[in-house]
């Protein structure tokens, strides 16, 4: 009687085997025809993209200006109501008391507990051009003398003159600033513009924190544990992007800070004869400043997650590569066989 081992061992002796013809046959539609992947994605990846990227830039650049349009909108409306203010008190004070009426408004003054962006644009009357080169050397006077530095200065002599600065001062000393600016001549325009960032520099100290907790577990993890090699891989190339993202937001928060410290005044010095050609900032031009800030932030953020999904991506597609591989090796097998 013949056992199952028996049987089995007759079976592959006596097992067919396919015709050379055969197979070169099945080599050659193999080779026209590569097999389908049960990976394949039915949606087109190329046709995707071209339609996502400019999709995606379109409603950065959408969002940004509606933003700022609306932030530009907010800063009109306080600059109108501090300007309607500032015009009823200068019309009930006399022209020499300008200057103390502009110190004894402490309104300007920054909050003590809150990181906040301050800016201030002012436009002073003097009698005559030689009035306005001394103004101008008073302004550089006043801005050393309180710890400041000079941004831009253009001044301009003759029959019209006029000057145009630009100057950054601690926020401590904006008060100081601006009653020593206010005494140059007489207040014609003054806008006092002031920005909250508290908000800004909370979110990124809260990012910081969790990007150094998640890096300390896993360095602990590397140095407590025995991993295999491919675990290790992956665990310093995530330490390495933490790494980098904690380096942004520190340069995040050194810059938010530094916003923070220093105020920029605008100042023009115009003659009598000259007023009529000052115009503020329109509200435009206050619109695309509000949406370049906030498009470099929408930059930063995308530059992070792009950091962050990079080993994820690098992983995917040795996988799939190694997916690929693995299936020619099996084709090629079974028709080798």
């Amino acid at each position: 009687m013949t056992s199952s081992s028996d049987l089995i061992h007759e079976l592959r002796a006596s097992r067919p085997s396919a015709p050379a013809e055969l197979r070169t046959r099945v080599r050659e539609v193999a080779a026209r025809q590569p097999a389908l992947s049960s990976w394949s994605w039915p949606f087109p990846v190329r046709r995707g993209l071209l339609v996502a990227v400019p999709a995606a830039a379109a409603l950065a650049l959408a969002s940004a200006g509606v933003v700022g349009l609306a932030r530009s909108d907010v800063s009109q409306q306080s600059a109108a109501r501090q300007s309607s203010a500032d015009k009823q008190s200068l019309e009930s004070a006399a022209p020499e008391s300008l200057a103390d009426a502009a110190g004894a408004d402490q309104s300007v003054g920054p909050a003590t507990d809150r990181a906040q962006r301050i800016s201030a644009t002012l436009t002073v009357e003097v009698a005559d051009s030689a009035a306005v080169s001394r103004a101008a050397q008073d302004v550089l006077d006043l801005t050393r003398s309180l710890g400041g530095y000079v941004v831009s200065s253009s001044v301009a002599t003759g029959e019209q003159g006029s000057a145009a600065i630009t100057v950054r001062v601690p926020v401590d000393k904006v008060q100081d600033a601006i009653t020593g600016l206010s005494g140059l001549g007489r207040i014609v325009t003054q806008q006092v513009t002031i920005d909250d960032l508290q908000a800004t520099l909370d979110e990124l100290g809260k990012r910081e924190a969790s990007v150094r907790a998640q890096a300390a577990r896993i360095r602990a993890r590397l140095e407590s544990e025995t991993l295999d090699a491919q675990t290790e891989a992956v665990l310093r190339a995530r330490l390495q992007t933490l790494r980098a993202e904690l380096q942004t937001l520190r340069t995040g928060i050194a810059a938010t800070n530094a916003e923070a410290r220093m105020s920029t005044i605008q100042l023009t010095v115009v003659t009598p004869g000259a007023i009529g050609a000052v115009t503020p900032p329109s509200r435009i031009d206050r619109a695309i400043d509000e949406a370049l800030n906030i498009l470099a932030w929408e930059a930063v953020i995308a530059l992070g997650i792009l950091i962050v999904l990079a080993p994820f991506a690098l992983v995917g597609l040795a996988a799939w590569f190694g997916r690929r591989l693995y299936r020619r090796h099996e084709e090629e097998r079974l028709l080798a066989t």
